[in-house]
């Protein structure tokens, strides 16, 4: 059974990794601060840190410091109690998204419950979702590449499926994409089609996307200053 000593170093180190996950540097002195310890006690906790496999590095100054990196290989998460529930909520909510995800979504709900205390547990499992219909499936690939795009601020260009148009008169199509966003179950790209000077919605799974990406751009205001606005107003 952990002694007293022992628990309160492991919640101290549970504390400074949740504060190193949220800034990106920290002096060594705010650090101490805030855990209510002395530097030297963060130093220590820091090389405990490291040597569960977590990649800290220390930061020269006048102030110095510390900055959590990524490393090459992934070391043993820990949660907070409330990062945990967090957890085990938002996978229950993505095995219904259609993003491709359902399986491997499942089993990590499955094993981070087997590890959760019961009271946690309970907690989490107090979200009961009915899923009304089933989602539209979207490759995973295809939602990471628009997600890239998004934030490279890169053009798009993509084969789209309008069930309007037949096959070989669908023209490849130029988007300087804003938001990607679900909704029913379905994943949507809202971007700026310069083609048109408009606005347009396109379904993810209807997209095959072409590669390399398109030019930079310069992104523009979605209408009504929000895209939950425009989407309200469009559908």
């Amino acid at each position: 059974m952990p002694t007293a000593s022992a628990a309160a170093t492991s919640g101290r180190l549970l504390s400074l990794l949740s504060l190193l996950q949220v800034r990106r540097d920290w002096p060594g002195a705010l650090l101490a601060g805030r855990l209510g310890v002395s530097e030297r006690t963060v130093r220590r906790d820091v090389d405990r840190l490291r040597e569960l496999g977590y990649p800290v590095k220390a930061i020269k100054g006048p102030e110095g410091g510390y900055r959590l990196e990524g490393g090459s290989q992934m070391p043993p998460l820990l949660f907070d109690e409330e990062q945990a529930v967090a957890l085990a909520v938002a996978l229950r909510i993505a095995v219904g998204t259609g993003a491709g995800i359902e399986e491997a979504a499942a089993r990590a709900l499955a094993t981070v419950r087997q590890v959760m205390p019961a009271r946690l547990r309970q907690r989490a499992d107090l979200l009961e979702i009915t899923p009304a219909g089933s989602p539209t499936q979207v490759g995973t690939d295809v939602l990471l590449a628009l997600s890239s795009a998004i934030r490279a601020t890169e053009e798009v260009r993509f084969d789209y499926a309008s069930p309007s148009r037949v096959a070989e008169s669908r023209p490849v199509r130029r988007v300087q994409p804003h938001h990607l966003v679900v909704r029913n179950g379905r994943w949507y790209l809202v971007g700026w089609d310069a083609a048109r000077a408009d606005w347009r919605i396109y379904r993810a799974d209807r997209m095959e996307l072409r590669v390399p990406n398109g030019p930079r751009f310069t992104p523009r205001k979605v209408p009504g200053g929000d895209v939950a606005t425009f989407l309200a107003a469009r559908f």
